[in-house]
């Protein structure tokens, strides 16, 4: 993943995390210092928090110092992105230190909290209100600084997964508890795979590295994966949506097909 890649940095990562420029980023780094200035007019695809919606931006004020000068002292400055439905102003905050060689988000208005937790209500379905609301205060968190926080909260959401896959084995008579108490996380989520996401089966991993990031990492380092692991979740929770979409569907098939049966009768 492209760190100053544009969409990427105005609306996903997450402030205070560090990234180095290199040969290799060099171009996005200027572009991103220059976008909205002349010829740097690039139209990007972003929620708007202000009106609840998808829209439309492009660069609309930048830096106030010389690109040549910023990036040899460095120093703290800022970036706008203009919505072109309404004309909002969504406003980010740089800080370049030359002699490292990183660059970091510092600041944003609306925070990235804003840009995704309205999209967090699609969830409803498969999350409830506690857990929908601790998903959010993961994100806040982030979008602030606080890497270890947030593991906490997401690690959280993966535990109430599957222990409602647990739920369902128990019900079904297919595990007992003390089937399910006397093993590992990660060996539980081997006994309950038939009632877990396949995301969540094959990425078991994920358990062991947001309790190492409670645990062991710093600040810095959960952050740097934060993004990672909250797609992660997503990805498991479009997975329960998609199942529930499709046994709805499913049902509504064999209604209409019964109805036709016993007209045609």
């Amino acid at each position: 993943m492209n760190d100053l890649e544009l969409e990427y940095f105005l609306f996903n990562l997450p402030i205070y995390t560090p990234i180095q420029i290199t040969k290799e980023n060099r171009d996005n780094f200027i572009f991103l210092l220059s976008y909205g200035r002349g010829d740097n007019q690039r139209d990007v695809e972003g929620y708007n928090p202000f009106r609840k919606t998808e829209s439309t931006f492009n660069g609309w004020s930048n830096i106030n110092e010389n690109i040549d000068y910023f990036v040899k002292y460095g120093g703290t400055d800022g970036i706008g992105i203009k919505c072109k439905r309404y004309g909002d102003v969504l406003k980010f905050y740089i800080n370049y230190n030359p002699e490292k060689h990183i660059l970091m988000k510092v600041g944003q208005y609306p925070s990235i909290a804003d840009f995704h937790i309205q999209e967090l209500n699609k969830y409803r379905r498969v999350l409830d209100k506690t857990k929908l609301k601790e998903f959010s205060k993961s994100i806040g968190l982030a979008a602030n600084g606080i890497g270890i926080g947030s593991y906490v909260y997401l690690r959280r959401i993966f535990e109430t997964l599957i222990v409602d896959a647990k739920n369902m084995a128990e019900s079904d008579g297919a595990i007992t508890d003390d089937d399910y108490q006397k093993v590992r996380v990660e060996d539980r989520i081997k006994l309950l795979a038939e009632y877990l996401p396949n995301f969540l089966v094959e990425n078991k991993s994920m358990y062991s590295i947001l309790s190492l990031g409670i645990h062991e990492l710093d600040e810095e380092t959960c952050l740097a994966h934060f993004d990672s692991l909250r797609v992660g979740i997503e990805i498991i929770l479009d997975e329960k949506l998609e199942e529930i979409r499709k046994k709805e569907k499913t049902e509504e098939a064999k209604k209409r097909l019964a109805a036709i049966k016993g007209k045609l009768k």
